[in-house]
């Protein structure tokens, strides 16, 4: 099994901001947060998108960490760090329209799901016979749903992935499928964990 788990919350998630290739630390709801991920999950293998959000979370598996650098999340370019209100309108527009779109400096939704599809990939020798944890962020784990569904990834538009969820994906001789989607059960001893990050968004981190 894939088990895709989104790293916790950051200072710039709580504050609404949109966080690519930032690299801040987990707050302390979100070290909360990677605590309850460890104590629901059991892994063979962790893997980690190499932003510090992302590796602190990991460790808390208790297991050896490796990184990928093509589960890092997307690259916003000139948009990082903007609070998601101030995104002008025109341009979620063309993003909504276009997965071909690229921010100014930045990255395409269609590159996104190129990369972590390769990096998924690679993974499903080992997903097939044990439990591998990997832990990304909401654009790369929106683009693992478009691919165990085998459906485009503007479907991004159309998910929302919690900080800290867990979602569980199949691989098999018939391919990946989607067994379950944005679990949060686990959080439920965290405290003020519910931050309105934009997360209906491609990606805040």
């Amino acid at each position: 099994m894939l088990i895709v788990a989104r790293h916790g919350r950051t200072a710039a998630n709580a504050a609404g901001r949109l966080l690519g290739r930032g690299d801040p630390p987990l707050d302390a709801v979100g070290e909360q947060q990677a605590t309850a991920i460890a104590a629901a999950l059991d892994a063979d293998r962790v893997v980690s998108s190499p932003l510090r959000r992302c590796r602190e979370t990991a460790a808390a598996l208790g297991r050896p960490v490796e990184l990928d650098e093509r589960l890092i999340e997307i690259d916003y370019g000139e948009l990082e760090g903007m609070p998601l209100g101030e995104v002008p309108a025109e341009w979620w527009g063309a993003w909504r329209g276009d997965p071909a779109w690229r921010p100014p400096g930045g990255e395409t939704l269609e590159e996104l799901a190129a990369r972590v599809e390769a990096a998924l990939g690679d993974l499903v020798g080992d997903a097939a016979t044990g439990d591998v944890v990997v832990v990304s962020h909401v654009s790369p784990i929106k683009a693992a749903v478009a691919w165990a569904l085998g459906v485009g990834i503007d479907i991004s538009w159309r998910c929302r992935v919690d900080q800290a969820s867990i979602t569980r994906l199949a691989v098999g001789a018939g391919g990946p499928s989607l067994r379950s989607f944005n679990e949060v059960a686990h959080l439920v001893s965290v405290v003020d964990a519910a931050v309105p990050d934009g997360t209906s968004t491609p990606g805040s981190g």
